[in-house]
């Protein structure tokens, strides 16, 4: 049998002794007496600085709650390595008593021992029947320990509990790590915490040095283009002196709500950063305060000449918070504003014109003949700067461009489903129209995909008869999948033709906004029954041979109801499902994960199925990882995750034993059993 060896090794934590952590451990009761699956999972709230450079290291600082014994760090992708250097939880009345009764425990040995004694003896501050030997040093060690934990600033108790405990990580990254979004993991006592965004980037960064309020304050950033790292607190501004050389075409890229999508303690709902441009007089050049619908900003000035001046970021309301955390990317960068056409047809070529801020090409040529439908991120690179990504959306329908003018019923745009339409609501005011023949009793479904490809249409759709009688209308239709979105903008119809003949199908912004970045990708098409899939949550904890409870959320599209059949992809050697299907009609489905027998040395990363039967054929779709985050209060979304990690914890044991002082429970202690 393969010998036993501890989950999650644990690292040095500064500052605690064997006998100091053990009676901070007894304090809080930490018996590990109950499963995993019944424990709270451990959480953190954020972490700060949210990314690093490539090959550099630094020290990354993050709170949360329910941390206790947090070892390792594990982060998705190749490339970085993290330790934990420092825990800090608030003590309660308890453990405030005892660290109090055994400082004076110590204090009275070493004052009442002789000098010449290499040795203290006291009774134990929880068994007073034991007596404790210490060497004098150590005796000298823990008072200090002790002394400076109850001393610490960080021991208050915290407003936000969410915020309750910090931990300091020391992080590595290597030269080569890939650059992107990663996905950041605490492993504690109790198993995975939450996984937060971490970014790898390859240009070089600046953290905010407070105060910095001001311009006299400013730190300066000699060189662009570079990424500022920083927190607001309560009515803070952060204000950076930003040294440039020379005219060039300025864009600001502000990460806050994309680092922590959801607050679940605050309104809206999210950091809402706001970032202003200043010239060395003070003079206000520009101002962003979103992008779009987008609550993140993105600031774009032609700077006319060199010389200094000042970024300054704020929260718009003027609150604050540890984890009002951002990442802000300076200079001459790529940026891509809209795509024309924004859809495509599997195994055909799209030339797409691209439109934006220091782009090297006016148009790319893409090659959809491997590319599987759904959504394909368009990016172009400028020397060594890559440009935000564009979404694509590549489908198996045939696909056309809509074609100006077809704003009016004797203009209508002539097409035949079922089709894919690339369009655009050029001007204010404009309308699209689109003629068709339809027969009685055929259902027809029209779907417009804009704010999922990152376009500011908040379309509406009518669907009129001939004569312009009104036969259906959509504005807004929620879809779950968009676990980011709050303004759900893309409308929908599904609707059952009443009569043979032509029909008109009219889209429009419901503002009456428009332009050229206004696009908008239009099905047109018979139901074609479909789903996706979400599992939560992201990070899951069970004992050694117990289970632990995920739900599988079936997300319907076009009237599909069939069973979906529930499969763990290649999982390792005894991890199964309790249940392994969602049944028809229903939309989610609670199933018990079962482990194996033995616990894990580091977190397993499952994959998750859904197989059904659509039109006689069977469809696979992946089960994505999700969080269920709570916005405002009251508003859940289910936001994606990279990997589905489990952690395999050691059953239980019936007492706490241990060869040093401190770690042996007493009787009236000790658990039962």
């Amino acid at each position: 049998m393969t010998p036993w060896r501890r989950p999650f090794p644990p690292q040095p934590l500064v500052g605690r002794s064997g006998a100091w952590a053990a009676l901070l451990a007894l304090a809080c009761g930490l018996g590990l007496n109950g499963s995993a699956q019944t424990q709270r999972q451990p959480h953190i709230a954020y972490l700060y600085p949210a990314g690093g450079q490539q090959g550099s290291s630094f020290k990354v600082k993050l709170a949360g709650q329910r941390l206790d014994g947090v070892t390792n760090v594990y982060v998705t992708g190749d490339g970085v390595t993290a330790s934990v250097l420092e825990h800090i939880k608030p003590l309660n009345g308890r453990q405030i008593a005892l660290a109090r009764d055994r400082m004076q425990n110590i204090q009275r040995a070493l004052k009442t021992t002789p000098r010449a004694e290499p040795t203290i003896s006291f009774r134990n501050e929880l068994d007073t029947n034991r007596v404790e030997t210490l060497s004098r040093a150590a005796a000298q060690k823990e008072l200090e320990e002790i002394r400076l934990r109850l001393l610490n600033p960080k021991n208050r108790s915290r407003e936000n509990p969410q915020l309750a405990e910090d931990v300091t990580l020391q992080v590595q990254i290597a030269s080569n790590a890939p650059p992107g979004q990663r996905e950041l993991r605490l492993a504690t006592a109790a198993g995975l915490s939450n996984p937060l965004c971490f970014r790898i980037e390859s240009l070089p960064e600046f953290a905010e040095q407070e105060p910095n309020e001001h311009r006299a304050q400013a730190s300066t950033i000699a060189k662009l283009p570079a990424i500022l790292n920083g927190q607001i607190m309560p009515g803070d501004v952060d204000v950076f002196r930003l040294r440039i050389a020379q005219p060039m075409r300025l864009v600001v890229v502000v990460r806050a709500r994309e680092l922590i999508p959801y607050l679940a303690d605050a309104v809206p709902g999210w950091f809402q950063a706001t970032v202003a441009l200043y010239d060395a007089q003070g003079k206000e050049l520009a101002y962003a305060d979103d992008y779009r619908f987008n609550p993140d900003p993105v600031l774009f000035y032609e700077i006319p000449y060199a010389g200094d001046y000042f970024l300054e970021i704020k929260d718009a309301l003027y609150r604050g918070r540890e984890d009002f955390v951002y990442r802000v990317t300076v200079g001459e960068l790529p940026f891509i504003t809209s795509l024309f056409p924004v859809a495509g047809q599997v195994g055909q070529r799209a030339s797409v014109e691209l439109t934006g801020w220091n782009l090297p090409v006016e148009r790319l040529e893409l090659d959809l003949s491997q590319q599987a439908p759904g959504l394909l991120p368009v990016t172009v690179r400028n020397d060594a700067l890559v440009s935000n990504p564009m979404p694509f959306w590549v489908e198996t329908l045939p696909s056309c461009i809509e074609q100006e003018p077809n704003n009016t019923r004797s203009s209508a745009q002539a097409v035949k489903p079922p089709i894919l339409i690339s369009g655009r609501i050029n001007q204010p005011g404009d309308c699209d129209l689109f003629q068709f023949e339809g027969r009685a009793g055929d259902t027809l479904v029209a779907e417009v995909r804009a704010r999922r490809l990152n376009s500011p249409l908040d379309s509406i759709l009518r669907l009129t008869d001939a004569a312009g009688n009104l036969v259906a209308s959509n504005d807004d239709h929620e879809d779950k999948a968009a676990g980011l979105t709050t303004h759900h903008a893309d409308s929908f119809l599904s609707v059952r033709l009443p009569a043979d003949g032509t029909y008109l199908l009219h889209l429009a912004d419901a503002q009456g906004q428009g332009g050229p970045a206004y696009t908008y990708c239009l099905r047109i098409s018979p139901p074609r029954p479909d789903f996706e899939l979400r599992v939560v949550p992201a990070s899951v904890n069970a004992r050694a041979g117990a289970s632990a409870t995920l739900t599988v959320y079936a997300l319907r599209k076009d009237g599909f109801t069939n069973q979906i059949n529930l499969v763990l992809k290649d999982a390792p050697r005894g991890f199964r499902l309790s249940t392994d299907r969602i049944p028809a009609g229903q939309n989610e489905a609670k199933l018990a994960l079962l482990v194996p027998m033995l616990p894990l040395f580091h977190p397993a990363t499952l994959r998750l199925e859904g197989h059904a039967i659509i039109d006689g054929q069977e469809i696979v779709r992946p089960a994505v990882p999700a969080e269920d985050m709570m916005q405002a209060f009251a508003y859940h979304h289910l936001v994606p995750a990279q990997e589905l990690q489990v952690a395999v914890l050691p059953r239980p044991r019936l007492a706490l034993q241990g060869k040093g002082p401190g770690l042996t429970l007493p009787k009236k202690a000790r658990p039962k059993g």
